[in-house]
């Protein structure tokens, strides 16, 4: 088998060493209970994982299983993203069904959930009112916070009884609190700060401090790993920036966003009106993230970085061209684009796959394994571009002969007459679950078969491009897979009633 060509840029052992001992230290200033905000994904940060090569997904939560005993986790999830059905794009979940996955999830590390807290409640929330009761229902403890009138400009109103006071709040039984959250925008910070305000009431001492992963502080504004997070988040109003609050204490430029510069007068003031004084002079004082100390090859992580700006760009034409949207946000990734001097076609699996598209006249895909070597795909009568490209992929991978047919058109066959007689298919090509499905089962009798099996383990990674927006199906296989996929906005047929 071909030796991998991937270069990791990223410390894991450091990091969470590092992070570890940062944290405790944080906990250690505040004395009692500390309200961690963890931004991110806790165990499956994949775009983490693709922009410093070397950081794994689970890091975080690996960290966290050190100390599992002192840690309850709060999950937030806001009331509008629970109204709006707002999904996860990297599973293709709703936020709902993702705070049911968080909560089996963090269990199954060892973890304690001890709570969902729904923000941003207002009367009009039929669906938060709802899914509070599923909760409740399989015994999950719900409270509820609500929209603040001048939130986060009026400082006053906020710190009173009118403001966070009108929040439930949130019991908790240990001294480490992590709250998280299915994605941004949930209200983790807020949450955060309004139980500082209710800690004090009940003469509870208790601090706060964010671990949010990017941007990376001590990394330039305009590092490729800073502007892949800004290509990342090109759906909200998040902005990369110096912060002036950092710069104006210690005259030293860092990196924050947007949204943490607007709410730190509230913390500010928070702190002030509690114990006296702030503990923290900047946005950035708040942060424990120690991941831009443990890059270890600082190209490595640019031109992966790079790439994954090449992804997102993708990703928003077809979010745009499904949902008849505005270029709005594809044309901010392209400005983000222009800035690093990258262009579409510099993802090698681009001209591949359009090449071959072009020879056909069909769709095509094409995909980098881990040896940098190109394989591609075609449509042909049995196979759909992606089915056909997973196969010959999986050959490469297993050093099986191109020209060898890992399945027979006789095993093709059935398949095919019991989609289009039987369940009313009009496509009779092999979808990618189904041709895994056959090549299982030629495995148990063939050889070549059972060496490709074996072989799906190292398409993780992979970067595929196909010329045609996928299906839910291929799209889900492909992700379930590990690989990274982009496609052209462009449908493979006309029909205005498409599957997703």
């Amino acid at each position: 088998m071909a030796v991998s060509l991937r270069k990791i840029g990223f410390d894991r052992d450091r990091y969470l060493e590092l992070q570890s001992h940062h944290i405790h230290e944080r906990r250690e200033r505040f004395g009692g209970k500390l309200y961690l905000e963890f931004g991110g994904k806790l165990f499956d940060d994949h775009h983490a994982s693709r922009v410093l090569p070397g950081f794994t997904p689970d890091n975080k939560i690996e960290m966290l299983k050190t100390i599992a005993d002192e840690v309850e986790v709060v999950v937030a999830v806001s009331a509008h993203d629970l109204a709006s059905n707002k999904q996860r794009a990297d599973l293709g979940i709703t936020y709902e069904a993702d705070v049911l996955r968080l909560i089996d999830e963090f269990r199954s590390y060892g973890l304690f959930v001890g709570s969902v807290v729904i923000t941003q409640v207002a009367d009009e929330h039929r669906q938060a009112r709802a899914f509070k009761r599923k909760l409740e229902k399989h015994g999950v403890k719900v409270y509820r916070h609500f929209p603040i009138k001048g939130y986060p400009n009026d400082v006053a109103h906020i710190v009173s009884d009118a403001g966070f006071g009108k929040n439930d709040y949130i019991e908790t039984s240990r001294d480490l609190i992590v709250v998280t959250a299915p994605g941004p925008g949930s209200g983790k910070m807020a949450t955060c700060l309004s139980q500082l305000f209710h800690d004090h009431q009940r003469g509870i001492q208790s601090g706060y401090a964010k671990y949010e992963t990017f941007p990376i502080w001590n990394l330039p504004l305009d590092h490729p790993v800073n502007m892949a997070y800004e290509a990342a988040t090109a759906d909200l109003d998040d902005v990369n920036m110096i912060d002036p609050f950092h710069l104006a204490a210690y005259g030293e430029q860092v990196v924050n966003y947007n949204r943490d510069v607007e709410v730190f007068p509230v913390l500010q003031r928070l702190f002030e009106q509690l114990v006296g004084s702030s503990p923290y002079k900047s946005p950035t004082d708040m942060g424990v993230n120690m991941a831009g100390v443990c890059i270890s090859d600082d190209d490595a992580c640019r031109r992966a970085s790079e790439q994954e700006v090449i992804r997102r760009y993708y990703k928003a034409l077809v979010h745009e061209k499904r949902d008849d949207l505005d270029p709005t946000q594809s044309d901010r990734i392209a400005l983000i684009m222009s800035t690093l001097n990258v262009a579409p076609e510099d993802r090698p699996v681009v001209r591949p796959a359009l090449d071959l598209e072009a020879k056909t006249k069909g769709p095509a895909a094409a995909m980098q394994l881990a040896s940098g070597e190109i394989v591609v795909g075609k449509t042909s009568a049995l196979l759909g571009s992606s089915s056909a490209l997973l196969l010959n992929a999986l050959k490469a991978l297993a050093d099986i002969d191109p020209e060898v047919d890992l399945l027979a058109p006789a095993t093709i066959g059935p398949i095919q007459t019991l989609k289009t007689e039987h369940l009313g298919s009009a496509n009779p090509r092999l979808h990618t679950d189904e041709v895994l499905i056959a090549l299982s089962v030629s495995a148990t009798y063939d050889e070549n078969a059972r060496k490709a099996i074996d072989q799906l383990q190292h398409l993780r990674g992979c970067d595929v491009h196909t010329t045609v927006i996928l299906g839910s199906v291929d799209e889900g296989i492909f992700r379930n897979l590990g690989v990274n996929v982009t496609s052209e906005p462009v449908f493979q047929s006309k029909k205005l009633y498409r599957k997703r």
